[in-house]
């Protein structure tokens, strides 16, 4: 695998859309790759590309199991930028309830 190969897990794509592999990761809901990735010194608070973070891009798909995963990694759940601008603004956006009350948990700690 590319890992192996010495590939920086926290490079950012020349096109800018998911920002890093642990955004595309976290888009996807694939727990598996985003814990392989974290476990290689993936950035859990990297910022950039469309989403901005990996929790972002998580909340805005609903994927709960991810998001609580990013959060035990100690993702910012306060970080602003991309096209929500919060997790939590994008988990509303899209009507996730129990993501956004995750957030709204660790939001108030």
């Amino acid at each position: 695998m590319l890992l192996g190969k010495g590939a920086d897990v926290n490079a950012q794509g020349e096109s800018g859309y998911y920002g890093t592999p642990l955004q595309a990761a976290s888009n996807g809901g694939h727990k598996e790759i985003i814990e392989m990735l974290l476990g290689k010194g993936a950035d859990v608070n990297s910022q950039g590309g469309h989403y901005d973070t990996a929790l972002q891009a998580a909340s805005l798909r609903g994927h709960k199991e991810v998001v609580k995963i990013l959060l035990g990694k100690g993702a910012d759940v306060h970080a602003q930028g991309g096209v929500y601008g919060t997790a939590l603004q994008a988990a509303s956006h899209r009507g996730h309830k129990e993501v956004v009350e995750m957030l709204l948990h660790y939001h108030v700690e």
